[in-house]
């Protein structure tokens, strides 16, 4: 498969709301692919389409119990709360505190377009937050409490 170039904030398409899904077509097959690759090649726990240029409503999630693939996800339950550190790969080297739910229950359509429920806590649930509100054109920058820091440093500045 192919890497993909995640977009940056400052780009337009971040901020615009993705269209549902209808089919599954080798095109959206190929993009999924894309996008694992795109995200384990930067290290990252998910992936929305927008953040690589694409605006379908499909997330890939992998917090290391294996890839997740959520087509036009909807998160149906919340509760408790989280707050800590959150990145993002369309915000490179930064991250800040943001609140979630500490328990989250979504429902989507897989890679083959049958129905599927996934109920996630901590991490997991942070990441659905996250990736679905990509789809929504919605910035985890937004919701950071107080300022972002830098999560990488130059060797030479210690």
């Amino acid at each position: 498969m192919a890497l993909r170039t995640i977009r940056t904030e400052g780009d337009p398409v971040l901020h615009k709301i993705s269209r549902p899904v209808k089919e599954m077509t080798p095109k959206l097959r190929t993009l999924i692919f894309d996008m694992l690759d795109t995200m384990y090649e930067a290290y990252g726990v998910g992936l929305a389409a927008p953040q690589v240029g694409v605006l379908k409503r499909i997330v890939t999630i992998d917090i290391g119990e294996g890839p997740i693939v959520l087509i036009n996800p909807e998160i149906l339950e919340t509760s408790g709360e989280q707050t800590g550190d959150e990145g993002c790969l369309s915000v490179p080297g930064m991250a800040g505190q943001v609140t979630r739910p500490n328990y989250v229950k979504v429902k989507a359509l897989d890679e083959n377009m049958n129905e599927v429920i996934y109920e996630g806590t901590e991490l997991l649930a942070r990441a659905f937050c996250h990736e679905i509100d990509h789809l929504d054109g919605k910035m985890y920058t937004e919701l950071v409490e107080g300022e972002l820091h830098r999560t990488t440093y130059d060797e030479d500045e210690e």
